[in-house]
């Protein structure tokens, strides 16, 4: 069976983007920012993101070219005989799996969310009337499944149609429309009345913000941030690498990948921030701030129906972005398992997917009484947590020891794959970062990520 291949490097970087770009950028990083400080979180979120983010995402990219595998057999290609590196390609799927069966329910919130607001579901309703359209909506279990059984439909379809032909092609008109509509919506949102007060907040560091919440907690919120926003650790990027030819260097790749991840960040904070600030919202509001609280601030806002569609339209684009890149990391996994044929392949893996994702969709209504970490916590939070606390880091710190160590691929085959092409290379001096500075941080992020959760919230 031939390797697929990506047609285009424009191809390349959008779909990395696509998966790297999701609820991560536009609906976690703003309340993060609000709830960590502001602008000082930003600095070291950007810092992590140089430091961390675009070595480890140069090694999935170097690891899976030149395996020319999926992650489920890409360690077994390239590490030495007896060895047992290739464990963690089973932790790669069932990372990835595990990602998804909370990711599509929220992938069916914003596409809900999109449709109330365009129908004017939310018009004239106060802050606790939205408070209890979320619920509501919540609470059926019925809707939910629907809805996350579309963003389910929508991945198997699309890559079905294979890499180039689907997955490639689809994923270039959505990221294209949901960078246009970004700095549409931000544009409009910076030029609000009282507005100046929230890029103050957003942009201006203020230690003062940071005091509150303490600094060592602010690092740790970053650091955490930066890897699960790029997806690094469960070969989500190594597998479009593996679909890569050898005419560019990966370094210069995973630099304009985590550049146009920080832009949709960074963007998305701009359109949040001073609409908080020029309605009297509390940037802080924490995973509620999308659901919850900007549709309040569209109903004060001049055309704040057709705002508040357009947003959840780039919200459903972010979220749809990653179920797909993330569904053809599973397939081409189980393909490379089984020797399956892509479309057999995408049917069953999406009717495991399906049945998998229905506990985070009961974890609302009939399984609300089960509360993993205490009140108010449901399902999502557990497979959040194994994703983003256990998952997320420990695969980042595999594929990094992979690459550096003399027991894994090596630091000589590594730096040979990652720097083939034209574009930015790897230099010398960076090994020791890569060998001794990523593996300490990384471990220090996953225990102090274990320390600083609050098992009891």
């Amino acid at each position: 069976m031939s390797r697929d291949r990506l047609g285009s490097r424009l191809g390349f970087i959008l779909l990395s983007a696509g998966c790297a770009i999701g609820i991560g950028n536009v609906w976690k990083f703003p309340w993060m920012v609000g709830q960590y400080g502001g602008a000082i979180f930003v600095l070291i979120y950007l810092a992590c993101l140089i430091v961390l983010g675009v070595p480890v995402m140069t090694m999935e990219f170097a690891v899976g070219r030149a395996a020319q595998k999926s992650p489920s057999l890409m360690f077994r290609e390239l590490e030495k005989k007896g060895s047992k590196w290739h464990w963690h390609g089973i932790i790669c799927l069932v990372g990835s799996f595990v990602l998804l069966m909370f990711y599509t329910n929220v992938s069916g919130w914003m596409m809900q969310y999109f449709g109330k607001t365009a129908l004017g579901h939310f018009d004239g309703l106060d802050t606790q009337g939205i408070n209890d359209a979320f619920g509501s909506m919540l609470g059926d279990p019925v809707w939910q499944t629907v809805f996350m059984g579309v963003a389910i439909l929508v991945g198997v379809l699309v890559c079905m149609l294979g890499v180039q032909k689907g997955l490639e092609r689809v994923t270039k008109v959505m990221m294209v429309a949901l960078l246009v509509l970004m700095v549409v919506i931000a544009v409009n949102s910076v030029f609000l009345d009282g507005g100046s007060e929230g890029l103050k907040f957003y942009l201006v560091p203020n230690v003062e913000n940071v005091k509150n919440v303490g600094i060592f907690n602010v690092i740790v919120a970053a650091m955490n941030q930066a890897f699960f926003t790029l997806s690094l650790g469960i070969g989500s990027m190594a597998i479009f690498g593996s679909y890569l030819g050898k005419d560019r260097a990966l370094m210069g790749e995973a630099v304009n990948v985590a550049v146009l991840d920080t832009f949709v960040a960074f963007t998305s904070g701009l359109i949040i921030f001073p609409a908080c600030y020029a309605y009297g919202v509390k940037p802080d509001a924490g995973p509620a701030l999308i659901f919850q609280t900007l549709p309040n601030v569209f109903n004060h806002m001049p055309l704040g129906r057709l705002w508040g569609s357009l947003f959840f339209v780039f919200m459903s684009f972010a979220a749809l972005s990653t179920v797909l890149a993330v569904f053809e990391n599973i397939v081409a996994c189980i393909m490379d398992l089984t020797k399956w044929g892509r479309k057999k392949t995408c049917a069953i893996a999406g009717i495991g997917l399906f049945l998998l994702s229905i506990p985070c969709v009961l974890g609302y209504n009939l399984w609300a009484d089960f509360q993993p970490f205490g009140e108010g916590t449901a399902v999502l939070d557990l497979e959040d947590f194994i994703v983003s606390n256990l998952l997320l880091p420990i695969g980042a710190l595999i594929f990094t020891l992979f690459c550096v160590t003399r027991y894994g691929w090596g630091w000589k085959n590594f730096i040979a794959e990652a720097n083939t092409g034209k574009g930015l290379k790897v230099r010398g001096w960076m090994r020791w970062v890569m060998t001794i500075a990523i593996p300490v941080i990384i471990l220090v992020i996953f225990v102090m990520g274990l320390v600083t959760f609050d098992f009891s919230r």
